[in-house]
């Protein structure tokens, strides 16, 4: 899909242009969807003993909370192809507030797990973040901008593991039992998940010359109906082996993300033997990073691109998995709290720029099924996790820092995929010149470029 009047430059101060508002609001959207997906994490601990839960059915929770979102992302990325981001994303937002206002009725492990894996739906936000700003930004700061909505949003993340042992605290305050506490703190983020969600559909719209519903109807963009339909589409993405290796590569870095929210508190509170806050503290530092990593990321990324041009996306991808790797191995081995929160806090820098890396080369894998692209390089950061948690953090005979050591070495292993990330001469030649036009303040939008990446 190639579309006009793509922002050139990021104003993060303009809420008025069309470009720089759906920025912030779908960054903001991504933010709160993390209070409902890993708001139970930072109260596990609690939850654990009110539910009588073992180390195995926490783990299968969890994973629970990260499996449905793979289904959901691969559905989510065609839907947006089909009747666009706004409408997209302003019904997941509502739609997903049910499950988390919700999940307080669990009463079993059964009924938690299920509760989990209703809300793990509204992880799916990701890969409409990622698609809204692909279609508001040119090529000059594409990977700037989904990096830095992308990561601001996953600083959510981490807002969660320290904001939520407070919501707690608060309800507790007014004499409130913590069973009953932890159960009624998960109807706030609910609530404002639903409000945001009429939000986002009164003040965003499609892409900048408007929605894609308008647009078809005066014939300024592919109908949905035809080759370019969803399922086509999807069908079209699968044959291209770079989008299998993207999916890899993105559960190498946002699928240990997902693994560390879901365990790092407890991992602190267990081997630390830290309180609920102090290891909510650290947990969000982890996910604090976001701030800048993220961006730092796809900003680098877009430097790359302007040396080397998409080899160089390449190689900066490659670059942050390997570290990303060896630093993952060091932070397992470190015993004292000083040393480990210090070597996770560097380890989390390079998780966020190898993402940030990754969606800087997604907008140029097929720009007329983005959706679909999306979708599944998204659903693998969710199969990552899934795999990760199911296998190294549910067994009774790995500690947790050994399960870290062992998802490092693999990650290194993968980083290597990086080079099967290739590019035909023509997609090489246009996307060059249409990096020249935006950083000169262009329109970027060329039929060729359009054409070489089909």
């Amino acid at each position: 899909m190639e579309l006009r009047n793509k922002a050139t430059k990021i104003n993060l101060f303009d809420f008025n242009s069309v470009q720089m508002r759906t920025f912030h609001l779908t960054w903001l959207a991504f933010h709160l969807c993390f209070f409902g997906w890993f708001g139970v994490a930072p109260l596990m601990a609690l939850i654990r003993e009110d539910l009588d839960l073992t180390k195995g059915e926490i783990g299968w929770a969890s994973t629970a909370s990260v499996a449905v979102t793979i289904l959901v992302r691969l559905i989510i990325g065609p839907l947006c192809d089909k009747v666009g981001p706004r409408r997209t994303y302003g019904w997941l937002l509502m739609v997903g507030s049910v499950p988390v206002a919700l999940v307080g009725l669990a009463n079993s492990f059964e009924s938690f797990l299920f509760a989990r894996l209703c809300i793990g739906a509204i992880g799916a936000s990701f890969v409409i973040t990622q698609y809204h700003t692909s279609v508001m930004f040119a090529p000059n700061v594409v990977g700037t901008a989904n990096a830095t909505t992308a990561g601001w949003g996953n600083l959510g993340g981490g807002m969660t593991q320290m904001v939520m042992p407070w919501v707690l605290a608060a309800i507790s305050f007014f004499g409130v039992s913590e069973t009953m506490g932890w159960r009624l703190s998960m109807i706030v983020p609910g609530i404002v998940l639903f409000l945001f969600g009429l939000v986002y559909l009164r003040y965003t719209q499609d892409c900048p010359d408007g929605d894609y519903r308008e647009l078809r109807e005066r014939g300024r963009l592919q109908k949905a109906e035809n080759e370019y339909s969803a399922w086509n589409s999807f069908k079209h993405v699968c044959k291209d082996y770079r989008v299998w290796a993207m999916f890899l590569v993105y559960g190498a870095c946002f699928g240990v993300e997902l693994t560390l929210y879901n365990f790092a508190a407890l991992y602190f509170h267990d081997t630390f033997n830290l309180g609920l806050a102090a290891a909510g503290f650290i947990a969000f530092l982890f996910g604090f990073m976001n701030i800048f990593a993220r961006t730092l990321g796809g900003v680098a990324s877009d430097l790359f691109a302007r040396s080397s041009g998409l080899r160089g996306r390449v190689w900066w991808l490659f670059i942050a998995l390997i570290g990303e790797g060896l630093l993952m191995m060091l932070f397992s081995q470190m015993t004292a709290l000083y040393l480990a929160v210090a070597a996770m806090v560097v380890f989390s820098v390079f998780v966020m720029m190898a993402e940030g890396a990754t969606f800087g080369l997604v907008p140029f894998m097929d720009k007329k099924r983005l959706g679909a692209v999306a979708g599944i390089v998204g659903a693998g950061g969710n199969m990552g996790a899934v795999v990760w948690s199911s296998t190294l953090f549910t067994s009774e005979a790995l500690t947790y820092a050994e399960g870290f050591f062992y998802l490092g070495v693999i990650i290194v292993a993968i980083s290597f995929l990086s080079f099967a990330i290739r590019f035909e001469p023509a997609t090489l030649q246009a996307e060059d010149e249409a990096l020249a036009r935006s950083l000169r303040g262009e329109d970027a939008s060329s039929p060729a470029a359009a054409q070489a990446s089909a």
